[in-house]
This record gives structure tokens, sequence and C-alpha cells, in this order.
């Protein structure tokens, strides 16, 4: 894409921005930033980043990109910020992932502090829920709700998984993918999602997959004190409808939607239902917020 790069000082931090002509794709701006030896990047919503707005961050999953979040930028940019990360090792990142929740969680934080995003709704898809369930407990100050997809408490990967991705990778990719989507997902979206993972390193989706085998918050999903609406599809077989229900019964005030005819990629399968849900869930977090003064 065309755009010049500038250097800045935001927060008292470097960051390189990639300004996009408005009528590529929506996309206003994207933000190359380093931390700890690695490269995060971001893109912004057709606005940018507007001080009179409220944010929304988008964190995705394991192997993907902010491109998994693409309907949800088109439909909230109108009113929001939106910010889509992509996770060092993913996307236009590039680079070497980690292999910890906690390191990720790590750089999220330098991503919001860069871009200087006070307090926000933070969206996160499977390792992206992971990472966004650790971060609402370390930084509840920074969060004002929470938006976990297709997540849980403990997120455990099959050895046999594991194994293949170190040895067969394209085998396991395709297998993940199988999984990943409800069996009635158009077979175009399917294979989408596939030439996208397989786009990635096979190191960056192994130690993604390391990363959730070792996540485990079951004895402190209650510390998380912020709104929280939880996301499943009815069809996932990664992370099963159970998983959701886990964190909507121990979150204080938590609501579930599971989403029909959707499975592990809900946002990207019934994108009409989940933003849906997702904008009533902002509406009610605001109006509660509205009420208490």
């Amino acid at each position: 894409m065309r755009g010049t790069r500038l250097q800045g000082i935001r927060a008292r931090r470097t960051v390189n921005v990639i300004k996009f002509p408005e009528m590529v794709q929506g996309v206003k701006e994207m933000y190359v930033l380093h931390n700890r030896g690695r490269r995060i990047a971001c893109v912004t919503g057709k606005g940018g980043m507007d001080e009179g707005r409220k944010t929304l961050v988008f964190v995705h999953g394991s192997g993907g990109s902010h491109l998994d979040w693409n309907y949800q930028r088109l439909f909230f940019q109108q009113a929001y910020n939106v910010v889509m990360v992509d996770l060092p090792g993913h996307g236009r990142a590039g680079g070497q992932g980690e292999s910890s929740v906690e390191a990720y969680a790590d750089h999220l934080l330098h991503v919001v502090r860069s871009l200087n995003c006070r307090v926000f709704c933070l969206f996160g898809h499977s390792l992206g829920g992971a990472i966004a369930q650790r971060f609402a407990i370390s930084h509840g100050d920074l969060v004002q709700s929470l938006v976990l997809v297709g997540t849980g408490a403990r997120l455990r990967v099959l050895p046999e998984i594991l194994n293949a991705v170190e040895e067969r990778f394209e085998e396991a990719v395709a297998r993940i993918s199988q999984y990943a989507f409800s069996k009635k997902a158009p077979r175009d979206l399917v294979l989408r999602g596939m030439e996208a993972m397989l786009r990635e390193e096979p190191s960056v989706l192994l130690h993604d997959l390391k990363a959730c085998d070792r996540f485990d918050i079951m004895d402190r999903v209650r510390e998380i004190g912020v709104p929280a609406l939880v996301v499943t599809g009815r069809e996932d077989r990664l992370t099963p409808p159970k998983y959701a229900r886990y964190l909507a019964e121990r979150i204080e005030g938590a609501t579930m939607e599971i989403v029909e005819g959707a499975g592990h990629m809900v946002m990207l399968e019934q994108p009409e239902r989940f933003n849906l849900s997702a904008s009533r869930f902002l509406e009610g977090v605001e109006s509660g917020r509205e009420n208490e003064t």
C-alpha cells in the first residue's frame, strides 16, 4: 500500500505511522511499534483516532491477524475509534511471536499506551480472548468492557495438533481450519482462513498454540471486574459453548450469546448477528455508566 513513513513520539514512545488514503478499504493508518525486541502493528478505521469518540481494541487469535476483524471494522468505524492489532509475528507485524499470554498482554499494553487509549472496550478472539482476560485482570483501570469470543478460562490444545504443527505444518493447518468453522460455512471462507494461516511462520503458530495450552486462569476469572459479553458459536468445536458458559457464570454481570450457524470463527461466519449483539452490549454499557452518574 502507498503512503509515507513518519516518525513521531506518542506517549513517550517511538511509533512509525503509515498513512493510507481513506479509499483503500476504509483504512486510515497503520502503526508499527517496537516493544521488547518485537514488532507490533495495528490498523485503525477510516476515522483514525478521535479523542471525542470511544475506542474499541480488537485482538486476534492463534495464527490470525487484524483481518479476522474486518467485518467489525467496517461496522463500528462510523461511530468508534477502531484499533485492530497484529500481534508480534502475525500479519503486518512480522518477525517473531511470543510463547505466553502474559508476553502478548505486555505488547497490548504497549499498544494502548502508545496510541493514548485511556479507557476502551477490548475484543479478544480465542488466544486474543485469553490475552484480553489477562489484561483485564492486570489493567482493569484501562478496560471499560470486554467482548470475549470463542475463548475460555483454560485453553488446552491436543498434543497431536502441537506435534503436527511442528512436523506437518500444512496438514495441521488444514485440520485446524476444518475445526475452526461450522460445517455449513462457505468453502471459500474456510479456504481464505486456511491460506491466511499458511502465510504465518510455523514457529509462530506453534508458540501461539503452546501459549493457549499453558493458559489457565480458572481460579482467577472472578477477578475480572468489568462488564463482559461472552460470544460463542453453537458449532464451535475448538472452544465449545461450555467454555463460554464457565466465563459468563463467573464474571459478575456478564452476558452470554450463542450464535447459531457459527463455529469458532463466529465473527467471520455470522458477522451481522455478531455485530448486532456487540453493538447492543456497548450501548448497554454506556447507558449503565450514564445511570451511575
